[in-house]
């Protein structure tokens, strides 16, 4: 997200800075690719081929990519290991890692309120099977993202609360996984706070609304052939066994009462849709969701916030009285509840992200991300069509190295306008064509960003729910060809670079000033 009051058309960090210092490598500045090549490689093996579904895995590979690399360094070394830091330390990885932590405790916390109870109850009352849950599920994570901006805050909410209330009316958990990814996508891609949208407009320098509004048509061709593959994929594939038992228990147990939730997170769109900061807006609708725990009797407040202290500490005799304090026998001591676990399952996806970051970092400061868009500049972009042609696959190649998909829109966004500029093609389109791809392919690659943020808190599923076992668990492998509203906006956008669908010049319509952002 953009920091309220920040100007359009001022620098947004990573595009144009030129007092960084430069990265050579032995081989030539092609070499700077080999850390984040060597993850892809890494991150296929260990879940395409071991089958291994492992983010902490995924971390020690990056760690040992970064190592590799640095012996193709020229010189002195301590350049290559400041780059690693200033790539950690970007403001745009530092702000999605803090929504995460805000999305994580929110959902948690909802949760823990019988959210998902609620769920289950609606839809079996309202006789909604297994058939169309994916389909509504991509309907409803849609509608949040677009009243968010937050794509990877509607991945977390999701996959928390609609993926195991899916898995248990009998829906495929591949395809819940790619419903909600779907609705990520959707929403990044068209609501007007998205970060993404602000960047894709303010760096071809159009305005906001305009940038909306044009990419209406995409969005919407795109969702509708969604919906109805999902429907379709709904009736081929079929959701796994659940003991009838335990499906009966979770079923009697499960009551309208969580289903005030529904305020909770109507509190979140409605605080950001206002203007307001995401992160502001998930912390509204985290103390109303504490307030209904405790005020409809929901969840204690030791749900929510639990410190377990050792029967041996000196304060144990006073703080049994507290209502968010246990006591435990020594060495079981801690703290639990939903807003540190909610927090808690994010930590290594965040190291893993910083990691990844700072391997991009090294990338482009070593030079191969810039001679990959020369070679397409020189050699490829020779008419209108390959040009729009070339933004389409330049956003999906860089999307498939830089799993932030703001990271990557900020850094393909200066070439994006170099080759609209040369055809004279519209910064609206120009814009639609950063933003689709970077948000689409953003949540299809199993390595990327998306992906793993909803792989994160599903994880701990097992953990939460008797009846949901490691076996119900989408490898991040599984689930690409699922995300149809990213596999279908890619394909609208390639369809448009081939035929023209869409397409506007310079001259055709002019850009009002970029709003305020």
């Amino acid at each position: 997200m953009t920091e309220p009051g920040t100007e359009a058309g001022t620098d947004i960090e990573g595009i144009g800075e030129t007092n960084e210092q430069q990265l050579t490598f032995y081989g030539g500045r092609w070499m700077s690719a080999i850390p984040i090549l060597l993850f892809i490689l890494w991150a296929i093996l260990q879940s395409g081929v071991f089958r291994i579904s492992d983010t902490t895995g995924l971390v020690a590979g990056m760690l040992i990519s970064l190592i590799v690399g640095m012996f193709f360094v020229k010189g002195d070394w301590k350049v290559y290991a400041d780059t690693i830091f200033d790539g950690m330390t970007k403001r745009v990885t530092a702000t999605t890692i803090v929504a995460w932590l805000w999305a994580g405790m929110f959902s948690s916390t909802i949760q823990a309120g019988g959210f998902v109870g609620g769920l289950v109850w609606a839809a079996d009352t309202l006789a909604v099977g297994a058939v169309a849950f994916p389909a509504i599920t991509f309907l409803l994570a849609g509608l949040l993202a677009t009243g968010i901006g937050s794509g990877y805050g509607t991945v977390v909410a999701f996959t928390t609360l609609f993926f195991p209330a899916g898995i248990l009316l009998g829906a495929n958990p591949i395809l819940m996984f790619g419903s909600i990814l779907s609705g990520a996508v959707f929403g990044d891609n068209l609501a007007p706070v998205s970060d993404t949208t602000i960047v894709s407009a303010v760096t071809q320098d159009a305005d906001i609304g305009g940038v909306v509004s044009s990419r209406f048509k995409y969005a919407i061709v795109a969702a509708v052939l969604t919906v109805v593959a999902y429907l379709f994929a709904g009736t081929a594939m079929s959701g796994l066994q659940i003991s009838q038992e335990a499906r009966d228990i979770f079923l009697s147990n499960s009551t309208p009462a969580g289903l005030v939730h529904l305020v909770s997170m109507l509190v979140v769109i409605v605080t950001a849709v206002l203007g307001r900061h995401i992160i502001e807006a998930i912390s509204w609708g985290l103390i109303v969701a504490i307030l209904f725990n405790i005020v409809f009797g929901l969840a204690p407040l030791s749900d929510v916030l639990l410190f377990s202290v050792p029967e041996t500490s000196i304060a144990s005799d006073v703080a049994g009285s507290l209502p968010v304090v246990t006591i435990v026998k020594a060495g079981n001591a801690g703290v639990g509840g939903s807003i540190y676990n909610g927090a808690a399952g994010f930590f290594p996806l965040i190291a893993l992200v910083l990691l990844i970051i700072a391997g991009s970092e090294i990338m482009i400061r070593g030079g191969a991300f810039a001679a990959i868009q020369e070679f397409l500049l020189r050699n490829v972009a020779t008419t209108v069509r390959k040009a729009e042609m070339t933004m389409v696959m330049g956003t999906a190649f860089v999307n498939s190295m830089i799993t932030i998909n703001t990271a990557a829109e900020i850094a393909i966004a200066p070439y994006i306008a170099r080759i609209g500029q040369k055809y004279n093609i519209n910064a609206y389109r120009r814009a639609n064509i950063l933003d689709a791809n970077t948000s689409a392919l953003g949540y299809i690659f199993p390595w990327a960003g998306g992906v793993l943020v909803g792989f994160a808190p599903m994880q701990g599923l097992p953990g939460q729910y008797e009846w949901f076992t490691e076996s119900m668990i989408v490898n991040p492998i599984e689930v690409w060809p699922f995300v149809f509203q990213g596999w279908f906006l890619f394909g609208v956008f390639i369809f448009s670079a081939l035929t023209g669908f869409g397409l506007e010049y310079t001259s055709d319509r002019q850009s009002s000033e970029v709003s305020r952002v």
